[in-house]
């Protein structure tokens, strides 16, 4: 129901409490002094705090500034749900009368202006009073923008980035993902500048521990700590440095950091082999042509691996399956041979570099999927090699043998190794594995092996 005056009702003096009554005001026992040029117009800021400023009309008050920030007129009425007593008496002094009974508060805006102006307390009405009661009320879509700028100012770091990263950095400005580390941009700026730092500072060779780089580089050893902002953000940006896919969970990540040269640790990364030689252990190894794994602490700490020996092809597979049949089928005459086991890990590039600085020739066979060829395509921005039996025409040959094979799923991918290698998954959409040709890939081998 609608609260109105009855008329003809005062509404000078008569319409107020006593000056004697002490009921609190929305900002204390009493109201503040107008500031500014508040004073200027008029307000009595005491019995406007006696007044309006009752907590039984907060919710007035707090409904009549919600309008203004929105630039609506103070006009029409505002309605409470299930009020108390003490805001239906709020009420009643204000408008000098009980309000109708009802389950709810109606009060006009318009009544509670003209009771202010015609009282003396708010010569120029509820908004003039509701400013010297609470503060001044900005524009919500001014404060918007005001947002929005500093936002931007945040973000500017950003631009010292080289042109590689430009696309990761319009999808930070885009995606929302520092807003939801940080909420706002005064947070955001020191954290941004800081991953700018990192990334600018990255890949790090010869790696090193995580810890080591952010006590040099940063606030300190722990600054990209797991599940800090800084190492989310930076996790983010040198996956788009370093070419490293989408992945989950401690051991993805732990890679995804070693792909820069960060260790988390320089054990648990490992890349399987077959006849590499350099050091003992390895030709003793290869002697047996048996397969063994050389973990990221041996491949930073030694040479591992004898220049004279890689200036040779160097086959790189996908799958364990192939490098155990390899030596199962060619013992110590089979070719050097790397196995990647999936994504490859900080071991297996760190390991391909070198190689390939030393002059080897890299040849890459995978799955024929979509997964597969992103798994290729992310080893091709590490390391250069050329495809082992891994192009469209390898694949619509091998497609067309296999009975009953899985189709394919997944996003597509791009192959630029041969283009028309997606233009051929998509038009067969069937599965290939490694080991599907894997008499193929062992015939190549066995070549090399005579």
């Amino acid at each position: 129901m609608e609260a109105t005056p009855a008329a003809p009702s005062p509404v000078g003096d008569a319409a107020l409490p006593p000056v004697g009554d002490a009921s609190p005001s929305l900002a204390g026992d009493a109201a503040p002094p107008p500031a500014g040029d508040q004073a200027d117009i008029g307000i009595d800021a005491e019995r406007l705090g006696r007044l309006l400023g009752d907590p039984g009309l907060a919710w007035l008050v707090g409904r009549a500034r919600q309008r203004m920030a929105r630039g609506r007129p103070l006009t029409g009425s505002v309605t409470l749900s299930d009020p108390d007593a003490s805001q239906r008496r709020a009420a009643e002094r204000l408008l000098g009368r009980a309000p109708r009974a009802g389950g709810s508060l109606s009060v006009r805006l318009d009544t509670v202006d003209a009771v202010l102006r015609r009282s003396g307390v708010s010569p120029d009405g509820l908004a003039a009073a509701v400013v010297a009661l609470t503060g001044p009320v900005p524009l919500r879509a001014e404060t918007r923008d005001r947002e929005e700028r500093a936002w931007e100012e945040a973000y500017t770091p950003l631009d010292a980035l080289d042109a590689e990263l430009t696309p990761w950095t319009e999808r930070i400005r885009a995606d929302g993902l520092v807003r939801r580390l940080v909420r706002t941009p005064e947070a955001a700026g020191p954290l941004v500048e800081a991953a700018v730092r990192v990334l600018r500072a990255l890949p790090v060779s010869p790696p090193t521990s995580r810890a080591t780089f952010a006590a040099r580089n940063l606030s300190g050893a722990h600054a990209l700590d797991e599940g800090t902002p800084l190492a989310t953000l930076v996790l983010s940006g040198l996956r788009s440095l370093t070419g490293f896919p989408d992945g989950a969970g401690a051991r993805w990540r732990r890679e995804a950091w070693a792909s820069a040269g960060l260790l988390m640790d320089d054990l648990s990364s490992t890349v399987l082999i077959l006849n590499l030689r350099g050091i003992p252990p390895l030709d003793w190894m290869a002697d047996a042509g048996e397969p063994t794994v050389l973990t990221l602490r041996s491949l930073t700490r030694h040479t591992p691996v004898a220049p004279a020996a890689t200036t040779e092809t160097v086959h790189v597979c996908e799958n364990p399956a192939v490098l155990s049949a390899a030596a199962d089928a060619f013992g110590p005459a089979c070719p050097p041979l790397v196995c990647l086991q999936g994504q490859p890990s900080a071991a297996a590039l760190t390991l391909l570099r070198g190689l390939a600085a030393q002059g080897a020739g890299l040849l890459y066979h995978g799955d024929f999927d979509w997964g597969g060829v992103r798994i290729a395509a992310a080893l091709g921005r590490s390391v250069p090699w050329r495809p082992w039996r891994y192009t469209a025409a390898h694949y619509r040959a091998a497609a067309a043998r296999v009975t009953e094979a899985p189709n394919l799923t997944g996003p597509p991918a791009a192959t630029p190794w041969d283009p028309a290698l997606a233009v051929a998954l998509a038009e067969c959409g069937v599965r290939v594995e490694e080991e599907v040709v894997l008499d193929d890939l062992l015939a190549d081998l066995g070549r090399g092996a005579c």
